[in-house]
C-alpha cells in the first residue's frame, strides 16, 4: 500500500509540472519570438531618433546662410592672394584701406606674431593682431575676402579672440590742442602717452 501511494505521488507531481508549463505564457519555446519582437521595436526607435537629430543639425538660420554666401562671393578669384591691409579693411577692423596700410607701416599689425608690411599675403588660419584706436584686436582668419562687406558678413570671416574693450571711463581723452599750434613735439607725445597710461608706443610690446 505504501508503494502504491508513493507511485501516485510521483504521477501527481508530473501532472502538476506539465500543467504549469502549458499555463504560463512566455515559455522557452516562445522566448525567441518575444526577444525578436523587442529587438525590432528598439531598432525602429533608433531609426527614428537619428533622423530627427539630422533634421535639427541641417536647420540653419537663413540670415547666417546669406552672410556666409556673401562672404564667399567677396573672396578672391582664380587663386588670387589677399593683402593684409585690404583684408583688415574688408572685414571692418579699420575704417579705410589707407588706415590699414598706415597701421601696418607703423608696426601695429602682426600676423602670427610678426610685424608685416601692407602687401603681406594672408592665409586661412593666420592670427592677426591689430592695435587700433586704443584697442587690441586678435582675430583668426576664417575666410579671405577682397571687398568691404557689412558687419553681419564680416563676422563670418574671422574668429574673434579679442579681449573685451575697456570701459569708456577708463579711456583717457586725447589731448586737445589749439588750432594752428602745429604738430606735437616729442615731449608733448610723451605727456599724452603718460596720460593715456600707455607708457610707450602702441604695439611695441
Amino acid at each position: 500500500m505504501a508503494a502504491e501511494r508513493a507511485d501516485d505521488g510521483v504521477d501527481e507531481a508530473a501532472d502538476t509540472n506539465r500543467r504549469a508549463r502549458t499555463a504560463v505564457p512566455g515559455t522557452a519555446s516562445e522566448a525567441p519570438d518575444g526577444r525578436a519582437a523587442g529587438a525590432e521595436g528598439s531598432s525602429g526607435d533608433n531609426k527614428n531618433a537619428p533622423a530627427g537629430d539630422a533634421k535639427a543639425a541641417v536647420a540653419v538660420d537663413p540670415k547666417v546662410a546669406a552672410a556666409v554666401a556673401a562672404a564667399e562671393a567677396a573672396g578672391p578669384q582664380n587663386g588670387e592672394t589677399v593683402r593684409i591691409d585690404s583684408w583688415i579693411w574688408s572685414v571692418r577692423l579699420v575704417k579705410t584701406r589707407s588706415a590699414g596700410a598706415t597701421a601696418c607701416k607703423g608696426g601695429h599689425v602682426r600676423v602670427n606674431g610678426d610685424r608685416v608690411k601692407p602687401a603681406h599675403s594672408l592665409r586661412v588660419g593666420d592670427e592677426v593682431r591689430l592695435v587700433h584706436e586704443g584697442r587690441e584686436r586678435i582675430v583668426v582668419v576664417k575666410r579671405l575676402i577682397r571687398k568691404r562687406v557689412g558687419a553681419p558678413v564680416a563676422v563670418q570671416c574671422y574668429v574673434d579672440n579679442s579681449p573685451p574693450p575697456p570701459p569708456r571711463e577708463a579711456v583717457a581723452p586725447a589731448g586737445i590742442r589749439d588750432r594752428g599750434t602745429g604738430r606735437p613735439t616729442k615731449r608733448d607725445r610723451r605727456d599724452m602717452e603718460r596720460l593715456r597710461g600707455a607708457g610707450g608706443r602702441p604695439g611695441s610690446h
